[in-house]
């Protein structure tokens, strides 16, 4: 099963057909998912199907995983969850524990429908690096720097990425708490460095070079540019044209992040946009466009 998020919306629960996996922790907007086994229109679909769950040795617990699907007319009281995961425990043969258990399985109704299968939780451990030492007023959010990396960098085995634009580090540090092997650049000494600093903090090691993106001459899988634009310094299209055609020439994938739609400019600079999305905060929007 496809899912989409929104900027601006978290997703409480995500279901996943079985086969399909995902890693949850990288995710800024989902908190919780459920690796479906079982799907029906009613519980004792459910409970009948649940009845061929093999644990083994391995204890389990089943918890009932409550979503905003559900309306005030067919609100599942705290009474009723317990008793349905009560139920589905007894029917899967082995030694349940509530406390640490080595399995956890989820049940959930959106829909209309029922959902069963392994659980996990998001334990978001990108919370912390949204504290930085060093910080820059327009700099991206660490929400949005992270999902930013999600789109340019599905799978990270192999892949090579530069932030050539790389300002205080904030997508650097998301990519690199990823294990995504990432190099940055910026044309701003201070900025450069409290990059490195930031980088450092969070117990990180990456590379951060001090120049012009028309000065790489190594190729990269892939890059995020977060366009500078005309707040506390002045550029002019030219120049936001020029970043995009030397990112076309060190890069094969890249995520655009401009306060505007730039798909002229993205166009004439060699690049197609294949998927896009927008972050809004208050009046300010980003507009994020993954490109190859």
């Amino acid at each position: 099963m496809e899912l989409r998020c929104l900027f601006g919306r978290e997703i409480p629960v995500a279901i996943f057909a079985s086969g399909i996996q995902v890693d949850v922790s990288r995710s800024p907007f989902i908190k919780e998912r459920i690796d479906v086994m079982y799907e029906g229109d009613t519980l004792p679909e459910i409970y009948k199907q649940t009845e061929q769950v093999e644990v083994g040795e391995r204890t389990f617990k089943v918890i009932f995983v409550k979503t905003n699907d559900l309306t005030p007319e067919n609100k599942i009281e705290y009474d009723e969850r317990r008793a349905i995961e009560r139920e589905i425990g007894m029917r899967i043969e082995g030694e349940a524990d509530v406390n640490q258990p080595e399995l956890v399985y989820g049940i959930v109704t959106l829909g209309g429908r029922w959902y069963f299968g392994a659980y996990h939780k998001n334990k978001a451990t990108w919370f912390r690096q949204m504290k930085k030492p060093r910080s820059y007023s327009i700099a991206l959010s660490t929400r949005v720097a992270r999902a930013a990396v999600n789109m340019a960098v599905p799978r990270i085995t192999g892949v090579k990425m530069i932030d050539p634009c790389c300002g205080i580090g904030t997508v650097m540090v998301e990519a690199l708490s990823m294990g995504i092997n990432i190099v940055g650049r910026d044309i701003n000494p201070l900025i450069a460095a409290g990059a490195r600093t930031n980088i450092a903090h969070f117990g990180f090691e990456s590379e951060v070079t001090l120049g012009d993106i028309a000065d790489i001459e190594e190729h990269y899988d892939v890059a995020i540019v977060d366009m500078p634009y005309n707040l506390y310094s002045r550029i002019t299209p030219e120049e936001q044209f020029a970043i995009l055609t030397h990112t076309r020439r060190i890069a094969d994938r890249v995520v655009i992040v401009a306060i505007e739609a730039v798909d002229e400019m993205i166009a004439a600079a060699g690049f197609t946009i294949i998927d896009r999305c927008v972050a809004r905060k208050g009046a300010f929007s980003r507009h994020l466009m993954l490109c190859e």
